[in-house]
């Protein structure tokens, strides 16, 4: 039997939510959430670098609505997502795992609660030029 401990996840959350900064990711899982009025990507990043915060993992949004769309494609283009399906207007969740970018991200309170923003993409090979920000 499974229980769910209030607070036993506190420590792993805090941790996720102190991170900061510019880091070299990998996307490890992305599905999308259907919602009326704002549909989604939910992703989950794996960070590479820096090293002190290698390992660890990020989770965050894109939206998928009509104003949003060009922050999604900005994402899809730096992570380097098959150029054919973006060409198509085809987004495929399990051809989003692996790609890998530069992901600038912070904090913000929503409601009171907090989550993390994901501010800005770019090419993995540009990391070099980013990694004096992280």
């Amino acid at each position: 039997m499974k229980r769910r401990v209030r607070g036993l996840d506190d420590q792993a959350r805090e941790e996720e939510e102190a991170l900061e900064g510019v880091f070299l990711v990998r996307v490890e899982r992305a599905f999308y959430q259907h919602h009326a009025q704002k549909p989604f990507f939910s992703l989950r990043f794996k960070i590479l670098e820096p090293r002190q915060h290698q390992g660890q993992i990020l989770s965050g949004r894109l939206y998928s609505t009509e104003k949003a769309l060009w922050k999604l494609s900005w994402f899809l283009r730096d992570f380097g997502y098959n150029r054919e399906l973006l060409a198509r207007g085809e987004m495929e969740e399990r051809a989003l795992a692996g790609l890998t970018g530069v992901l600038k991200v912070s904090r913000v309170m929503v409601h009171g609660r907090p989550w993390l923003n994901l501010e800005g993409f770019a090419p993995a090979g540009d990391w070099e030029k980013y990694s004096g920000a992280a």
